[in-house]
């Protein structure tokens, strides 16, 4: 044990003498097993230690246990009995002196979630330095996923009297994500985070996958023709309601069947039923907002549940689409609307929502939520969300949530749910 070089006195209790407190940091290390705890804090306990922080990680059964302990007395005395009792176990013990015990618990600003499939010791060097560059210090990090993609969760705190803007941190952070090829989501630390409450998905390539009116154009046989339109206006490039109209008119004359069939044939996005799922056992209201039609989207609403949802709808005369629809389109500012609408149905504060999507009739949705997700986005959407995700399962959104798969999976045995399909 390094000798103390930072003492200062105690309150004296009942009968008990004022005396130097040294403060120590007691450091076990070794096989996990149990019974580790018990010993090493009966000892602490009969030298009256003061438990000041503790921290707790294992890995692949290895154990590393920190206590910060303040001792009143010779703290000689306690390093020798640690020295005897710890090392009976087959385990290392360090102790060292502490500094500043007011200190202990450094506040994180941020939470920095780290998601790739894999991720690399390279390509979480790129994120270490990164921070770094910001002069942000990593005060924690643990895993909370494994499957579909590795996830890591990293809680930083920025310098108190220089620090980087958000701005200026989310945009260091996605050179790094490009530069390692994974993805990096960073959120403000705060009640806000775990305080989410209501989440709204995009349909087409995001809750599910392909797009609808493409999947009804091909029934026409103009299904390249819409497809060339329905990307220029996720690109941004075509104002949404003149492109929806100018798609729906090449439906005209289909047989209004045709919408069941098609409806049949959805295949949803991987991850998409566990999403939802968990996120309703979390207390989330979750709905859908969707510049597709109400005819498809209200098979996905009985299927997986969902609380709400806002389409457009097709006019059907005669059993057949007019290649028109009906009432006002939910374009852009409709998808904001919809979500501002169901946020205040439910008394649910706008910061408490999450809005997840792929294109640019999502953006302004993206940005009135709480959090906005871009996933498997056009570079215009993933550029102005809060977070892009860019792997194609949507239970990643979880992970960026603070969900972990070992918390996803205990949930879903209880039920006889659980099961990974080879990847």
């Amino acid at each position: 044990m390094s000798r103390p070089t930072e003492d200062d006195l105690t309150l004296a209790g009942p009968g008990e003498p004022a005396g130097p407190r040294t403060t120590l940091l007691v450091t076990v290390t070794g096989p996990d097993f149990p019974g580790v705890s018990a010993t090493l804090f009966t000892v602490l306990a009969e030298h009256g230690a003061e438990m000041l922080d503790v921290q707790q990680a294992t890995i692949h059964g290895h154990l590393t246990l920190s206590v910060l302990v303040g001792v009143t007395g010779d703290p000689h005395r306690l390093a020798a009995s640690l020295d005897v009792a710890i090392p009976s176990l087959g385990l290392a013990v360090t102790v060292e002196t502490g500094g500043d015990a007011s200190s202990v618990h450094p506040y994180s600003t941020h939470v920095v979630s780290v998601l790739g499939r894999p991720i690399t010791a390279a390509d979480f060097a790129e994120v270490a330095r990164t921070l770094a560059a910001q002069r942000v210090n990593i005060d924690r990090v643990r895993r909370v996923a494994d499957y579909p993609v590795t996830g890591l969760e990293l809680r930083i705190s920025v310098p108190r009297l220089s620090p980087p803007p958000d701005a200026v941190l989310r945009q260091a952070l996605i050179g790094a994500s490009q530069r390692a090829g994974v993805d990096v989501a960073v959120q403000r630390v705060g009640i806000a985070q775990r305080a989410k409450r209501l989440i709204v998905f995009d349909v087409d390539s995001t809750l599910v996958q392909g797009e609808v009116i493409e999947m009804l154009a091909a029934h026409a046989g103009r299904e390249a023709e819409v497809r060339e339109v329905t990307e220029a206006a996720m690109r941004g490039e075509i104002d949404f309601a003149a492109s929806l109209h100018r798609r729906v008119a090449t439906l005209e004359g289909l047989p209004a069947s045709c919408l069941h069939d098609v409806a049949m044939k959805i295949q949803l996005t991987p991850g998409a039923r566990t999403t939802v799922r968990t996120l309703k056992r979390l207390g989330y209201r979750c709905g859908v907002v969707s510049g597709g039609f109400t005819q498809i989207i209200d098979y996905l609403v009985a299927d997986l549940g969902l609380d709400y949802a806002a389409a457009n709808e097709l006019e059907i005369a005669d059993g057949h689409l007019t290649g028109r629809v009906v009432g006002e389109v939910v374009d852009r500012a409709g998808k904001a609307r919809c979500l501002l609408d169901f946020a205040a149905k439910h008394d649910v504060p706008i910061d408490q929502t999450v809005a997840v999507g792929d294109g640019a009739n999502d953006l302004d949705m993206l940005a009135a939520a709480g959090l906005g997700i871009a996933f498997n986005a056009k570079p215009v959407v993933a550029a102005a969300a809060d977070t892009a995700l860019s792997y194609p399962y949507l239970d990643a959104v979880l992970f960026v949530l603070g969900v972990t798969r070992d918390e996803i999976e205990v949930a879903d045995a209880a039920e006889g749910l659980l099961r990974r399909v080879p990847l």
